[in-house]
């Protein structure tokens, strides 16, 4: 009789029992693919090492450090307050992170770069030569919708940049690839909650984070931080970041990534515009604000030349702009980009201005304003979403949410198609 000796560690052999016993009842769901299980039907080699390295510590030591991060994130006030609600909310940390491999992720970074290069070359000429209408590869009416701001048709923004900070919103599609969901152009929010969850659990779990080579966050502030800089007028410039206030409902996130960049954290009241600048109002007197990031929508920026009712803006922004006394970030306008009418030239556009198919593609869409989309719409809706083409409400509905074709009466899609075909420009198809 033979006897082997393993000189394996006995914890390996600890934490691989652990690991067992804590997947034994994990199965995919048929058809979908699957963030822990490849398509061989094996755990993915970058989720075994992160058990392997969480498995190193205790159980009871786990749930301790856990209840710390939960702790700590409460103590420094990460909050969010939900849309219509007045009260704010505890940031809720998932304990369970989503974990992408290096290569997979190095191919989302590279999609969404590109998009976001495509989407400045877009932003350029619907606010400057108006080529993409000229040659029909964009419609004007897809184009002139509730955020296309005139007053700031033919202004080439201070610095030359429209875009200078973007997201996405991403999602796995059925065949397993990345797909956008939306875009956001306007004021991406997110960034912060992202530093905060990193920074508190990299503080909780610092061996766990060294062992897998999380990758770092702070390169990109930093390059973020730089960029806005670089586009003043003045080598130490003086950078704002613009809010609606402690009532906005990522207020929270606002004031961490001011004290976290070192920006001035302004309110429009703040502000003030003269010869073609803007100020700041500080207790030592009025000085030069040469950046302004700002967490507000661009109509409410200026009540002079945009929306003459607002009060959350500074007075005279447009004229400043027009004089090159101040860069914005992002352009004011450019809004525009992320109305769900857009996702549907997207891959012509990508053609035309880059010479290429997109990297990372977004969803399906149809938009109605089209006769063949709104055929497809019309004919397909049980296998599509149908929302509003410029991500405000859809004629004859409440809200600008998207409603799910196959959750309809029979009698409600008759309304629905009805309105389609009257108010084609208004609604947009896309795959659910």
């Amino acid at each position: 009789m033979e006897f082997g000796i393993s000189t394996k560690p006995k914890a390996d052999f600890d934490a691989a029992a652990r690991i067992t016993e804590l997947t034994s009842g994990y199965a995919p769901l048929p058809g979908i693919p699957d963030e822990f299980i490849g398509p061989d039907g094996r755990p993915r080699a970058h989720w075994m090492r992160f058990l392997f390295a969480l498995m190193e510590l205790s159980e009871e030591d786990i749930i301790r450090r856990f209840a710390t991060a939960d702790r700590h994130m409460r103590d420094i006030g990460v909050s969010y307050r939900a849309y219509g609600y007045t009260s704010e909310r505890s940031w809720p940390l998932s304990h369970v992170p989503l974990l992408i491999e290096a290569n997979e992720w190095r191919e989302i970074a590279q999609g969404i770069e590109e998009r976001a290069q495509l989407l400045e070359l877009i932003l350029a000429d619907i606010y400057g030569e108006g080529r993409l209408i000229a040659s029909g590869d964009l419609p004007a009416t897809a184009v002139t919708g509730p955020e296309f701001l005139y007053p700031l048709h033919g202004l080439t923004p201070p610095g030359g940049k429209f875009l200078h900070i973007y997201a996405a919103d991403i999602g796995r599609g059925p065949d397993g690839r990345w797909w956008v969901l939306g875009d956001r152009a306007q004021a991406p929010s997110g960034a912060g909650y992202a530093l905060a969850n990193r920074l508190v659990l990299a503080r909780a779990f610092p061996d766990l984070y060294r062992d897998i080579n999380v990758e770092r966050l702070a390169p990109f502030f930093e390059a973020f931080r730089l960029g806005l800089a670089s586009m003043a007028q003045r080598s130490d410039p003086r950078i704002c970041l613009l809010t609606l206030g402690p009532f906005n409902q990522t207020y929270f996130e606002q004031a961490y990534l001011a004290r976290y960049l070192g920006f001035l954290l302004v309110e429009g009241g703040d502000l003030t515009t003269r010869e073609g600048k803007v100020d700041v109002r500080t207790i030592a007197g009025l000085k030069r604000a040469d950046v302004i990031w700002r967490r507000i929508d661009s109509d409410f920026a200026d009540s002079l030349e945009l929306n003459s009712h607002s009060q959350l803006g500074v007075p005279g922004l447009v004229d400043a702009l027009r004089e090159g006394g101040v860069v914005i970030a992002n352009a004011l306008g450019s809004g525009v980009l992320e109305a769900p009418v857009m996702m549907s030239f997207m891959p012509r556009l990508c053609q035309t201005l880059l010479g290429k198919e997109l990297r990372l593609p977004n969803i399906a869409t149809w938009w109605c304003g089209q006769n063949k989309a709104r055929q497809v719409v019309v004919e397909d809706m049980d296998e599509l979403a149908i929302a509003g083409a410029f991500g405000n409400p859809m004629p004859g509905f409440a809200n600008n949410q998207p409603l799910i074709g196959a959750a309809f009466t029979a009698e409600e899609k008759e309304q629905l198609k009805a309105a389609i075909t009257e108010r084609g420009v208004d609604f947009v198809g896309q795959r659910s």
